[in-house]
């Protein structure tokens, strides 16, 4: 216990001397240091019009679809005649564009541009 309160004692930083710096939320410790906290949807998050350009470019650059047939709110087997094979495929496309992987259960989720833009615009990691 002795032990726990000495190491303590030498990272605490005493709160009253931070102070906050500018917009893009970062703190100004003791020692002149700087801390930047991060959030999911922080200043440096894509838009969601970005999301949407993105994600229709991959689907309108898979082999097997018309381009002129996609839009935001297209289905991809109902809209676009594709099977489950080819939406695992645009699924892991879109895992490819974005940086980011998406979970089986969720993957199977997203049948559709509009789903696929939901779940890419809030997921904290997309890039």
């Amino acid at each position: 216990m002795a032990l726990r309160a000495a190491i303590l004692r030498h990272v605490r930083v005493p709160i009253q001397t931070l102070t906050l710096t500018g917009p893009k939320r970062q703190v100004r410790g003791p020692n002149g240091g700087s801390l930047r906290f991060l959030s999911s949807h922080g200043d440096d998050h894509m838009t969601k019009d970005d999301v949407i350009d993105r994600v229709l470019s991959v689907v309108k650059s898979f082999p097997k679809v018309d381009p002129s047939k996609v839009s935001p709110d297209v289905h991809f087997q109902k809209d676009l005649g594709l099977d489950s094979l080819d939406n695992v495929e645009i699924v892991m496309a879109l895992e490819e564009e974005f940086k980011l992987q998406i979970p089986d259960l969720e993957a199977d989720k997203i049948d559709s541009c509009l789903l696929a833009i939901e779940y890419i615009y809030n997921h904290p990691m997309a890039s």
